[in-house]
């Protein structure tokens, strides 16, 4: 993407514009929440269509997950996923250490609750980028510890 601090920038004041309007009413903030899902799922797909364009097909569901672990990563975030483990039934875990929106805020619990806010955009970037590639995808995310999360991706089968 464009150099990384106007991105988190302007992902934060996205999400303060959201969240603003939505104050005490937990049905709007569930409302924002995949409204910042689906900005992420169509700059996912534009993104992804983007950086494939020269590249040969993908052989199988792995090699497109390693793909989105370290190009696509790398292309959003200046870094790579630090973990990618799956199951190889069709759940892929892939984990970042230090995410770069969340790393703003501090590492202590009492802002763990306002987390899924912040992982909102980047669940549905993969998501769409996925969902460009032809693979249908259920995207979940966790954070035990700030700033490391980890992103759950359930591949759906067609």
């Amino acid at each position: 993407m464009a150099d990384e601090a106007p991105f988190q920038f302007l992902h934060n004041e996205v999400i303060q514009y959201l969240f603003k309007s939505a104050e005490n009413r937990e049905t709007e903030n569930g409302r924002n929440v995949t409204k910042l899902e689906n900005m992420g799922f169509r700059v996912g797909q534009g993104l992804i269509e983007r950086m494939t364009k020269d590249t040969v097909r993908f052989k199988d569901e792995l090699d497109i997950m390693k793909f989105i672990c370290k190009d696509f990563w790398t292309c959003v975030f200046k870094k790579q996923i630090d973990n990618l483990r799956t199951n190889h039934q069709g759940i892929y875990v892939l984990q970042d250490n230090k995410f770069r929106l969340l790393s703003q805020l501090s590492a202590g619990k009492q802002y763990l609750e306002h987390a899924p806010k912040y992982l909102a955009f980047t669940c549905g970037l993969v998501r769409g980028a996925l969902s460009n590639l032809g693979v249908k995808s259920i995207v979940t995310s966790e954070v035990s510890i700030m700033p490391a999360c980890k992103f759950q991706v359930m591949i759906q089968k067609m």
